[in-house]
Formats: C-alpha cells, sequence, structure tokens
C-alpha cells in the first residue's frame, strides 16, 4: 500500500494537464543507485503493466511495479511548494538510511 497526499495529487493532475493527455498515470518506481543504493523514480506513462499494482487517489492513476513495491510498501508521496528545496518528497518508513537530498536510500 502506498499513500499520495492531496498536495501530490494536485501537482500531478497539473503536469498532466499541461501534457494534454489525460490518458497519463503516475508510475512510482525504486531503481538501484544513488549515494544510499536505490533511488527512487517518477514518470508518467500511459499504460500499466499486467502485474503493476494500480492505485487511485482522487481520479489520479498511480502504479507500481511488483518489485518496487517492496520497497515502497508503507510510503506517501507528498509535494512540498518550499524555495529551499521544493518538489515531490518520500516518506519511506522502510528505509533504514536516506541521503540528504531525499531521493535515495537503503532498504
Amino acid at each position: 500500500m502506498i499513500s499520495v497526499t492531496e498536495k501530490a495529487v494536485t501537482a500531478v493532475k497539473k503536469i498532466i494537464q499541461e501534457q494534454n493527455n489525460p490518458e497519463l498515470k503516475l508510475r512510482m518506481g525504486v531503481k538501484g543507485g544513488g549515494c544510499s543504493g536505490l533511488s527512487y523514480t517518477l514518470n508518467l506513462d500511459t499504460k500499466a503493466d499486467a502485474k503493476d499494482k494500480a492505485f487511485e487517489f482522487d481520479g489520479l492513476t498511480v502504479v507500481v511495479d511488483p518489485k518496487s513495491l517492496l520497497f515502497l510498501n508503507g510510503t506517501t508521496l507528498d509535494y512540498v511548494d518550499d524555495v529551499m528545496g521544493g518538489g515531490f518528497k518520500f516518506e519511506n518508513p522502510s528505509a533504514k538510511t536516506t541521503c540528504g537530498c531525499g531521493s535515495s536510500f537503503a532498504a
């Protein structure tokens, strides 16, 4: 299970609206790399694979592949509008360590 805050939903919907493609979904994932070993990924995608887990948040579809879901389970995606480092932020209770920028972690 993942969560997406209202602010993050609004921010993603705005990006999708700017792309002028209502078929877009938010794809959350994890890949190897970053200063802590694993990095978060966010992309817009028009399709979901059969094995993907789909979540719905106020009309926004978020898809996560099974491998990434192992690392993202319990994670909340938030959006912070801040002059000193605004943007999407991951709050992952499974992360044992994170880097200073918050874009990578170790499980």
